[in-house]
């Protein structure tokens, strides 16, 4: 007796929770042979094919998912990170903005379509986006850090400074954005300022090796050849 779609669905769902791709596979595969636009066969497929790097693959089933049913945000979530992986910045600007007509105030997009322009090299654009996902959620360091690195493309580097300190206020072991200050600090001339935040990125990410090498060259501007040579070493 076959098996109602909705039963095999969630079959394929259990075993995927438990890890059992291959059993997951063959149970959403024969949802597609009688069902081929399923939506969620297609877009659990999908999942399934990413964690196996097949993302060219994983992009046709989240289109065929969304083309079924474009009003479910996973999908379009789903969708916009493959094509990340595949660096169509234009497709995932796109997919984030059909995410936000879909929820306006989804902090999360909003600071992901802000890197999305960013690659784009929409600098203002992105620093828009930022702005909006911190206002949404003024304690989301990593959009403070974004908007951070943004402000520095732009050369405002006063202002990309507060953002990388209000980063690390609301993330103490935000061993990015300690690096990204320690880079503004030594453009502004403040080497020793520098060379503490960049040993704060170290403490928090002890294998950071830009933060290694970056530190060597304060220590060596600071005409500390020794420690410049342990720093160096360190990153080598």
């Amino acid at each position: 007796m076959k098996l109602p779609t909705d039963q095999v669905l969630q079959q394929g769902v259990t075993a995927h929770n438990e890890g059992k791709l291959q059993e997951a596979e063959i149970l959403y595969r024969s949802i597609l042979k009688t069902h081929p636009t399923h939506p969620d066969a297609n877009h659990n497929l999908g999942i399934i094919a990413v964690s196996m790097n097949k993302i060219i693959e994983a992009l046709t089933l989240f289109k065929t998912a969304i083309q079924t049913n474009p009003n479910i945000e996973q999908y379009w979530i789903s969708y916009t990170a493959a094509l990340i992986d595949e660096k169509q910045f234009e497709e995932a600007e796109i997919g984030y903005k059909k995410l936000l007509e879909l929820n306006p105030n989804f902090v999360e997009v909003h600071n992901n379509l802000g890197s999305v322009l960013k690659n784009l090299g929409r600098l203002d654009e992105a620093e828009t986006s930022y702005r909006k996902a911190i206002k949404l959620k003024p304690d989301y360091a990593e959009a403070h850090n974004n908007l951070g690195i943004t402000l520095k493309d732009l050369d405002r580097l006063d202002e990309a400074e507060i953002s990388y300190n209000q980063a690390i206020e609301l993330q103490p072991d935000h061993a990015e954005a300690y690096y990204n200050l320690a880079v503004i600090l030594g453009e502004l001339g403040r080497l020793e300022e520098a060379e503490t935040s960049y040993k704060k990125a170290i403490e928090f990410k002890p294998d950071f090796i830009a933060s290694h090498y970056n530190l060597g060259n304060t220590l060596k501007d600071l005409d500390r050849l020794d420690e410049a040579e342990i720093s160096y070493n360190q990153a080598i």
